[in-house]
């Protein structure tokens, strides 16, 4: 199917897509301030400037939204247009992501991912219940977790 904007306007719309303080973030971020879990945001220190820093428990939290990250979920679809730019981009991303990951878990760090998917979509288990699993992720002794929709 070809697009339904032309390739400036696209361009223009996905340039405008932010990557940091989105909508899935805040709400996960603010929701374990109310659980009292004091935090630093993008941590430009630690590799990937993770969105959620937890020093505390030597944690860090990823909030990786879907499409970006190459997730194997319903909201990830891939671009039907440029094929070969959002294939390398994507693969780039989850290749990246994996480096980062095992930078962190080297230094000792405990990596949580939580997906798009768990936040909306169809399959989403919900904002109070993605807090409730990162809450009980974060004071468990576990070095890698994920949560994403069912």
């Amino acid at each position: 199917m070809a697009d339904v904007v032309d390739k400036a306007t696209r361009s223009r719309m996905m340039s405008g897509i932010k990557g940091r303080n989105t909508s899935p973030e805040l709400l996960v971020r603010k929701q374990l301030h109310a659980l009292g879990f004091r935090y630093r945001i993008h941590c430009s220190h630690l590799p990937g400037k993770p969105d959620v820093v937890l020093p505390k428990h030597r944690v860090v939290i990823f909030i990786h939204g879907c499409f970006w990250h190459g997730h194997d979920c319903h909201l990830f679809k891939s671009p039907s247009t440029n094929v070969e730019f959002w294939e390398n981009k994507i693969s780039r991303n989850r290749q990246r992501d994996a480096e980062v990951l095992a930078d962190l878990e080297h230094k000792g760090w405990r990596v949580l991912t939580v997906w798009e998917c768990s936040i909306k979509g169809k399959n989403k288990v919900g904002v109070p219940s993605v807090v409730r699993l990162v809450a009980e992720w974060i004071v468990s002794k576990e070095m890698r977790g994920e949560i994403s929709g069912t």
